[in-house]
Formats: structure tokens, sequence, C-alpha cells
């Protein structure tokens, strides 16, 4: 739009489609009106879909909300990794999890795991693909403070190559192990358990 001198207003992706349509000048309408429709109703679907998804996990796997305690990870993450696990007493540690998922480092020739290789990739791509999402919201500008989001900024704070990429995948890889705990463990979570343990520990030692 600004080859043609226009400037559409901010607003999320979900109105887009109202607020767009009519902004749009009218030497562009006629061609760009049909692609905003289709827009709104793909909006509309995904609203559809997403209505869908939480009603089917209030009805069929209440232990989603367990999860859900975990600011970031919405229904369609806590449904997948409930779905994708199965049972959570397959994973003797919550710390397997992440190696299940391909959240870990692969390996050199010797076997042993290179912080600085790719991840391994194995497990479910579609629920690695989510956690890495709901990491990026975790280290993002709105999400609240918390031990994950704290492990994420120490990561990215040690620089180097691909700092940020390394600290979103290491958060994605505890969040993991976080939501099997959860699981298993039924706890009312507490998003800077951590950091409060080590100000308890600190505040003996002093």
């Amino acid at each position: 739009m600004r080859s043609f001198g226009y400037r559409l207003p901010k607003c999320s992706a979900r109105s887009f489609h109202k607020k767009g349509r009519d902004q749009l000048p009218s030497e562009l309408a006629e061609t760009l009106g049909p692609i905003v429709e289709t827009i709104g109703l793909l909006t509309e679907k995904i609203k559809d879909y997403d209505r869908r998804i939480e009603e089917l996990t209030a009805e069929r796997y209440p232990e989603t909300r367990l999860l859900r305690q975990v600011s970031g990870v919405g229904a369609l993450t806590a449904l997948t990794f409930v779905l994708t696990l199965e049972n959570p007493q397959r994973f003797v540690k919550s710390r397997l999890v992440g190696a299940y998922l391909g959240l870990v480092p692969g390996t050199d020739h010797s076997g042993e795991q290179d912080p600085q290789k790719r991840i391994s990739g194995e497990g479910d791509e579609m629920l690695r693909r989510l956690l890495v999402g709901s990491a990026h919201y975790i280290l993002g500008p709105f999400a609240p403070d918390s031990d994950l989001r704290r492990h994420g900024e120490t990561i990215a704070q040690r620089g180097g190559k691909n700092a940020k990429k390394r600290a979103v995948v290491a958060v994605a890889r505890k969040l993991s192990v976080l939501l099997h705990h959860l699981w298993v463990s039924a706890e009312v979570y507490d998003p800077l358990h951590n950091a409060r343990c080590l100000g308890i520990q600190g505040e003996e030692v002093a």
C-alpha cells in the first residue's frame, strides 16, 4: 500500500478484514476487496476451530487445564502435548520429554551432544513447533516474569552466534519438561518457583 501513498491503520490480525476493508482507497477497492473478504472468511473459520478445540479440551481432556496454567500455552498446544505423549507415565523423569520431542542438541561423531549443533529434530514436528511458538511468547514483550523467561534471557545475554535462537529452543525444552511435571503432579503452577527458592537459600546463607 505504501507504493500508492496509503497506510492502513494498525489493527490485530483478527480485525484486519473489518478495519482494512473500510480503509481501502477507491482505486484499489475493486481489486483488493475480494482478497480482504477471503481473509475475513478464513479468520472466522480459524475462530470457529479455536472454539471447537476449547470445547474438546474442556469436555474430553480436562488434564489440559494443568498445562494451560503456564502463560503462553493455549488449548491447541496443551491438547497436542497430551495426545502426543498419550501416557505421562511413559517417562520416568520429566527431563526425558525434551529429548523425546527432539528439543536437544544433535550429536557429534563421538555420540556426545554438541551444543553448537542444531536440535536433533526427532519426535513430533507439530508439537515441537507449538512449543517453540510458546517459547517465543514467553520471551516476548507481553509475557509475565517467570523462571522460564529468566532462563531464556540468561542464555540470550551470553551472546554469540544464534544466541536468541538457542534461547528459544532452551525455553521450549524447559517448557516441555515443566508441562510433563505439571501433568504428573497436578501441582498449582508457580512461575517464579526457582527464583523464590534461590532467594530463600541466599537469605539462609547470609
